[in-house]
């Protein structure tokens, strides 16, 4: 690349440091196996030459790791597994193809078996404090199951039945001596990858400063317990508009909540002022 002043500046491709040793929710990462070791490097290439999108997840940790930080404590579930919430959905509310929903990936049907509300108002896959909750819910039947935090995790992506199938088949219960699909063979890697990389980003090349993350945004709570006929009223009565109701809520799907049951519901309003700037809250962080 050509620089002012006809300097020239090379862009240096390396190859990535491994460290002796490893765990994953406080179980060992076998780094002595060579395809354990290989499979790691790989991811570990794969995401820390993958710049930008690595680089907003480090962005994008800061504001909601400490939430589920403190969510898997509450259940007694090793804070590694936030990293599944990086692998499955980048830390955005997408959509998958097959139709899983959520940070947390969420199908229709194994969200409603773990307690979320899914009608055409109301989708709690989008929740990001209910969809966490369901998530250490569905890991800790896994853990009961198998006495594993690793193959609990395998399963998130192969479902239950899957990693089971694969445990009688080949008569083994270790997730690094299993045959598995590459997408759940590469699933555990990519989350060991994320973890090395979030925890030691100067090892690998990232270098982001305080001032450059994204921090959590204070909200207060408010009580709705009856029928709302458009939210974009409710939001001019909270004095924000009605973007930042959705993004601050993007479990309320409609432009209205009919609430039949008159359930109740808590809606998250940003604290004032509203448009506050980046550096105003990096300051407020401090």
């Amino acid at each position: 690349m050509q620089l002012p002043g006809n300097n020239e500046q090379y862009y240096r491709i390396v190859s990535l440091p491994i460290p002796d040793a490893l765990t994953f929710a406080g179980e060992e990462v076998p780094l002595d196996l060579f395809y354990v070791r290989e499979a790691l490097d790989r991811e570990l290439m794969v995401n820390t030459y993958w710049h930008s999108a690595t680089l907003l997840m480090i962005k994008k940790s800061h504001r909601y790791f400490p939430l589920f930080d403190s969510i898997l404590r509450k259940h007694n579930i090793p804070v590694d597994f936030k990293y599944i919430a990086i692998i499955e959905s980048g830390l955005s509310n997408v959509v998958s193809p097959a139709g899983a929903v959520g940070f947390w990936q969420f199908l229709k049907g194994t969200g409603k078996d773990y307690g979320l509300e899914i009608d055409d108002d109301v989708d709690e896959r989008y929740h990001v404090v209910k969809s966490t909750e369901a998530a250490c819910a569905y890991l800790l039947d896994s853990y009961n199951s198998y006495g594993n935090w690793t193959l609990a995790a395998a399963s998130y992506n192969a479902g239950q039945k899957g990693i089971n199938r694969q445990i009688d088949r080949q008569k083994t219960a270790s997730f690094y001596d299993l045959l598995l699909s590459e997408e759940t063979s590469r699933y555990i890697y990519r989350i060991l990858a994320m973890k090395l990389i979030l925890e030691n980003p100067q090892d690998y090349g990232f270098f982001v400063s305080e001032n450059e993350v994204y921090v959590h945004i204070p909200t207060k709570k408010v009580m709705v317990n009856q029928r709302v006929d458009d939210w974009a009223v409710f939001a001019n009565d909270q004095h924000i508009s009605y973007k930042l109701l959705k993004q601050f809520n993007p479990w309320l799907r409609e432009n209205y909540l009919k609430n039949r049951k008159n359930k109740t519901y808590y809606i998250d309003i940003p604290l004032a002022p509203y448009d506050m700037t980046h550096q105003e809250l990096m300051m407020k962080k401090n």
